[in-house]
């Protein structure tokens, strides 16, 4: 294989790995962004309890991309980190003080205690949640580049635009985590969480319109890929699609029948809906992996690195892929009160 083809492999796992974060990690983000709404110690618990066995295990993925970029792409990611540190750095430690609020809350002794954990949690998810977003935005909208180095400022991260994207990415997150416990939960939590799921629905799609509505005008590049012919063919089914899932969704969440497949079927709506608006991020983007400077070719590790860490990859990926499977099927069901993490 040549190494553009390898590098093209490359940026397809990596885009995998950063999708299978966003998605796994941001329900268990949104668990904690619902935490000021879900009422009642024993419903936070059960909350909780629906993602204690998972919450961990979903940020092997992050870290999969992330080491994926320096390895194969050390361009984009000598670029990319000093742009972004201060957003990086924050959601690393919001991570961590989320980690450790996690184990904690169960060993409060007090009320006062078990509150205070409870909100270090939903603070931690929050500040993670906002970091996240406000260096999307800030990558989105470009990163100055010169002599293949970062030549911007230390601030430019935090921009009208990647505000907007981190309030987008709280909203989504919420909306993951309301449809998550709509499937694991029931009775009294899962009426709050349908209710809130509905709510978290309608601000995502605005939000998803606004971001959209605004991309394109951003650089000519995605201006081009969006409206000009015939490119617009290709992008054209990603919003009659979003529509379909949005609708397919609201339908899911109004039917309350208790079949297991039912209270599945939003969450896996939203899965979907955070799909499509990545697919139309990859749509705009490709194959400019630093935008709007430096391409996936450009950035890449010489041919044989690439081709040695594919190798490893062939391997590593399937047995991540196994054991995450493992995880879900054997906690699969209802979480009850009084059942889980202690």
């Amino acid at each position: 294989m040549s190494a553009e083809t390898i590098a093209t492999i490359w940026a397809f796992l990596i885009a995998t790995a950063v999708f299978l974060y966003v998605c796994m990690d941001g329900f268990d983000l949104g668990v904690g962004i619902l935490f000021p709404w879900i009422t009642g110690q024993e419903d936070r618990d059960v909350a909780v309890n629906s993602i204690a066995p998972v919450w961990d295990g979903n940020e092997t993925w992050l870290v999969m991309g992330g080491a994926g970029l320096f390895a194969v792409f050390p361009l984009a990611y000598a670029t990319i980190m000093p742009a972004l540190y201060m957003p990086i750095i924050l959601m690393l430690l919001a991570l961590i003080f989320r980690g450790v609020s996690f184990e904690m809350r169960f060993r409060g002794t007090t009320p006062g205690q078990r509150l205070g954990w409870d909100r270090a949690f939903s603070w931690g998810s929050y500040a993670a949640t906002l970091c996240q977003g406000l260096a999307l935005g800030a990558f989105v909208q470009g990163i100055e580049v010169e002599d293949r180095a970062y030549a911007g400022g230390w601030w430019d991260w935090l921009t009208p635009f990647s505000c907007l994207t981190a309030a987008a990415l709280v909203v989504g997150y919420g909306l993951l985590g309301a449809c998550w416990l709509v499937w694991k939960t029931e009775g009294e939590l899962q009426d709050q969480a349908r209710g809130l799921a509905r709510g978290l629905g309608w601000l995502t799609l605005g939000l998803i319109a606004l971001v959209s509505a605004i991309m394109p005008f951003l650089m000519p590049e995605f201006r081009a890929r969006w409206f000009a012919f015939p490119a617009i063919l290709a992008a054209l089914p990603v919003p009659v699609l979003v529509v379909f899932l949005a609708w397919r969704m609201f339908k899911a969440l109004d039917e309350t029948d208790g079949h297991p497949w039912r209270d599945g079927l939003p969450f896996l709506c939203a899965i979907g809906l955070f799909f499509l608006a990545y697919t139309g991020l990859g749509i705009s983007m490709w194959p400019m992996i630093v935008p709007p400077e430096l391409t996936i070719w450009d950035a890449a590790a010489p041919r044989d690195s690439q081709l040695f860490l594919l190798v490893g990859a062939a391997v590593l990926i399937p047995v991540i892929l196994g054991y995450t499977g493992y995880v879900y099927w054997l906690f699969r069901g209802k979480v009850k009160h009084g059942q889980g993490y202690h």
